[in-house]
Parts: structure tokens; sequence; C-alpha cells
């Protein structure tokens, strides 16, 4: 691991001081697991943008390429 210098001001350290996990865990533990939850979260958050952007709610032409083809398909054994 590598040692990091992080600020913070002084009502939040004492906020994350008082924390019973801080106390349990130590402070270098639960910031790596927050760090490692906002990048987890951030990579959803860019994931479901990225299906936002290929796949929107926009249908523009999808219907026209697949006119005609809604009574093609059938279930086996009907």
């Amino acid at each position: 691991m590598k040692a990091v210098q992080v600020l913070f001001d002084e009502a939040l350290l004492a906020r994350l001081d008082a924390d019973a996990e801080v106390r349990a865990k130590g402070r270098s533990a639960v910031l790596r697991q927050a760090a490692s939850e906002y990048l987890r979260r951030r990579r959803a958050r860019g994931t479901a943008e990225a299906y936002r952007r290929a796949y929107g709610a926009s249908r523009e032409g999808v219907d026209d390429e697949y006119a005609g083809w809604s009574g093609e398909g059938a279930w086996p054994g009907k």
C-alpha cells in the first residue's frame, strides 16, 4: 500500500473519528472502502449512461427497419 495525504476540515474529521466503524476498523480501512465504493458507483453510472446513449428512448428508424416482421415469429407448438 502507498500512503497518501488527505485534508479534512476539523468538523468532518471529528464526525469521522466518532463513528463506531471507524473506531473498530480504523480510519484508513474505512476511507479505502469509501473510495472503492465511490469508484464502483461511478463506473456503474458511466455504464448506465453509455446504455442510455446507445439504447435510449429514441426508436427513430427502428420501427421502420423492422416493419412487417412482427407477424413472422411463432411459438413452437402453437
